[in-house]
C-alpha cells in the first residue's frame, strides 16, 4: 500500500504509465528513443506554476520530436520508447544527480514549483517518472535478443537560444563513440538539404548524452542523438519530410558501420 501511495503522489493510476513503447514488435535491430515526447504535466503538479502559454512551449517538450520519431518507427519498423510526461516534471535524458534533471528554469521560462522541492519530492519524481522510463528502455533493448540494436534518440531544438540564432539545422550528437554519427554525416548531403553538423547545437559537455551513455556506450551499441531545429518539424508535413530523410540517413549510416537494416524503407524502395 505504501509503495502505491508513493506512486500516486505524482501520477494517478489513470495517468500511468510514465513511458510507453510504440511498435513493440518492430523487427529492425534499432531502438528509437524520445525522452522529451510529451508536454503532459500530471494533475498533482498543478502545471508546475507555469503560465498557460508556456505549458506547450519548447520548455515543456521537444516540439515535433514525437511526430518524427513515430514516423521513423513506422519507416524503419523499429520499436520506439517514449516518455509520457513533460521534461519539466523530470527530464529523462538526465541522471537523478544532475541539477537540471528537474529544472526550475528553461531559458527564459520559469517553473516555480520546481524551485524548492524537498528531497522526498525529488525522489518521488525519480521513482515515478525516470525509473519506469529507464526500466522500459532497458527491457526494450535487451528484448531485441542477440542482434544488438543501435540506439537512436530523437530531439528538437529552438531556432535561437537566449536571442542568438543557431546556424545548424540538424545535429548528430555523439559521446565517445562517433561511428554512427560520423557515418550519418557523410550520408547527409545525399538525403537532406538541412545544415548538418556533429555535436551541435549541444554536445557531451552540455550533459545531453545521458541516454547514450546509460543505454548504449557501456554495451558497445552503435548510437546517435538526433537534434532537429523545431521549426522544420512543427507540422505533420515537415515531420514527414524530415523523418523520411533521417530514415535513409540512419540506414546508410548503419550499413557503413556494417550493421545493415532490412526495414520498411528498403521494402518500399524495392517495391
Amino acid at each position: 500500500m505504501e509503495a502505491h501511495a508513493h506512486r500516486a503522489a505524482i501520477l494517478a493510476p489513470s495517468e500511468e504509465p510514465a513511458a510507453e513503447v510504440i511498435n513493440p514488435d518492430g523487427g529492425a535491430p534499432i531502438v528509437l528513443v524520445c525522452e522529451h515526447a510529451s508536454a503532459y504535466m500530471p494533475e498533482s503538479t498543478a502545471g508546475l506554476g507555469l503560465r498557460s502559454e508556456d505549458r506547450l512551449s519548447h520548455a515543456a517538450w521537444d516540439i515535433g520530436a514525437l511526430a518524427v520519431a513515430s514516423r521513423l518507427s513506422a519507416l524503419l519498423d523499429a520499436p520506439l520508447v517514449a516518455s509520457r510526461v513533460s521534461r519539466l516534471v523530470y527530464d529523462c535524458n538526465r541522471p537523478p544527480e544532475a541539477p537540471d534533471s528537474i529544472p526550475a528554469r528553461s531559458e527564459l521560462i520559469e517553473a516555480p514549483a520546481n524551485a524548492n522541492l524537498t528531497t522526498a519530492e525529488r525522489q518521488a519524481r525519480i521513482a515515478e517518472v525516470y525509473e519506469p522510463f529507464r526500466a522500459l528502455l532497458t527491457e526494450t533493448i535487451v528484448g531485441r535478443g542477440p542482434a544488438l540494436p543501435a540506439v537512436v534518440t530523437i530531439h528538437s531544438f529552438t531556432p535561437s537560444f537566449f536571442g542568438v540564432e543557431r546556424k545548424v539545422e540538424l545535429g548528430l550528437l555523439h559521446d565517445t563513440d562517433d561511428r554512427l554519427a560520423t557515418a550519418m554525416l557523410a550520408a547527409a548531403p545525399e538525403f537532406t538539404s538541412l545544415k548538418t553538423a556533429l555535436n551541435e547545437p549541444y554536445g557531451p559537455k552540455d550533459g545531453v548524452t545521458h541516454t547514450l551513455k546509460e543505454h548504449a556506450l557501456e554495451a558497445g551499441l552503435l548510437n546517435v542523438m538526433i537534434e532537429i531545429r523545431n521549426d522544420f518539424v512543427a507540422d505533420d508535413a515537415g515531420a514527414e519530410q524530415v523523418a523520411s530523410s533521417l530514415a535513409k540517413m540512419i540506414e546508410r549510416g548503419l550499413e557503413a558501420c556494417e550493421h545493415p537494416v532490412h526495414s520498411a524503407v528498403g521494402k518500399r524502395q524495392s517495391g
